[in-house]
């Protein structure tokens, strides 16, 4: 069974920048922890402050769901949820087209 990558876009209100990125950035060690995450990396969009994009590779579709429900997602998302522009956007990839 091959990886599962997945792109993860969350962007946060102008004025709640520096309080999402310190989150975002105290996620990212628990993350990599888990036993299912191949590997997780966190950016900052050049183009775009404010917007940060995951790029994360995962054992399986069950790891990815187990990771949207592990203890520090949920507190992650019930700290910054409301200091966010939109619902962060999850990507699951398909398989490269070329």
């Amino acid at each position: 069974m091959s990886n599962l990558n997945v792109v993860a876009i969350i962007e946060a209100k102008p004025d709640s920048v520096d309080e999402v990125r310190a989150a975002l950035i105290e996620l990212v060690n628990a993350t990599r922890a888990e036993e299912g995450c191949v590997s997780y990396d966190l950016s900052e969009s050049l183009a775009a402050p404010g917007t940060f994009v995951a790029r994360e590779v995962w054992r399986s579709q069950e790891d990815l769901a187990q990771h949207a429900q592990s203890a520090h997602v949920q507190a992650a998302m019930g700290t910054v949820g409301s200091l966010l522009a939109a619902a962060p956007a999850i990507h699951p990839l398909g398989a490269g087209i070329a």
